[in-house]
């Protein structure tokens, strides 16, 4: 070795590192110094939430057992809340479905009593019948018969000539040329059509000293066409009564 060599430069001592790692972090320092810092931060942050739920670690045993009495007696009044509101709940349910179908009866007799009345149409099975009348002798009273008897063997729609809605009020005159119904004149032929049992309004027809019998008698004829459908479109006004009066309470 010559005089020209230099010796090497000696070791910086363990507080120089140190100083000089604070003063001059390197990435993976900095990134360490992250990391300490969030786990800091949510070690705190648990100890607080910790702290926060339970509320009664400091409580003695007299309080804890009255605490939970408290929320016994809460608990079990919120369970009776519950219950009334579901009874409420159940009456109203069932209010509400005997209403809609006192509301759908209500609405099925008052189509029934409408086409009773006259005062709605109405279509259905029955009968068309034709009168012919070529010597005008076809007599009002052979017609009501005739009528009667569709009556009763279960007519539950009638009207003539397409014209007038025959009902319990509707009335018959002999008129010159015809036949008065309503106050309507009427000419022949009749044609009245009914709806019912086609089968059982035919047979009320064809009663021996009946209907067909009757206009025999008149040097009439009839024809009688059963239907699967028969269109009784003409209806009446209603009209209100003069004397009579609701009974209260009925």
């Amino acid at each position: 070795m010559t005089d020209t060599d230099t010796d090497p430069t000696p070791a910086a001592s363990p507080l120089t590192r140190l100083r000089r790692s604070l003063l001059h972090p390197s990435r993976a320092q900095l990134g360490v110094a992250a990391l300490l810092g969030v786990l800091m931060f949510a070690a705190v942050t648990q100890v607080r939430l910790y702290g926060q739920s339970n509320a009664y670690s400091g409580l003695r045993q007299s309080d804890l057992v009255q605490a939970l009495n408290g929320l016994s007696a809460a608990s079990a009044r919120s369970d009776a809340e519950i219950s009334q509101l579901e009874r409420t709940r159940d009456a109203l349910r069932n209010n509400s479905e005997q209403r809609t179908a006192a509301l759908a009866q209500a609405q099925k007799e008052l189509t029934t009593l409408g086409i009773l009345a006259g005062t709605l149409p109405a279509h259905g099975p029955g009968l068309e019948i034709v009168v012919s009348d070529p010597k005008g002798q076809y007599r009002v009273n052979h017609l009501l018969d005739g009528i009667e008897a569709l009556r009763d063997a279960g007519a539950e729609a009638m009207q003539m000539n397409g014209q007038v809605r025959i009902v319990a009020q509707t009335s018959f005159e002999d008129a010159e040329g015809g036949i008065d119904v309503d106050g309507r004149l009427l000419t022949p032929p009749y044609t009245i059509d009914v709806i019912g049992d086609p089968t059982t309004l035919a047979t009320a027809l064809n009663f021996p000293g009946g209907f067909k019998d009757d206009v025999a008698l008149d040097e009439g004829t009839t024809k009688v066409t059963r239907k699967k459908d028969v269109e009784i479109n003409v209806t009446r006004t209603p009209t209100n009564p003069h004397y009579a009066t609701p009974q209260v309470n009925q």
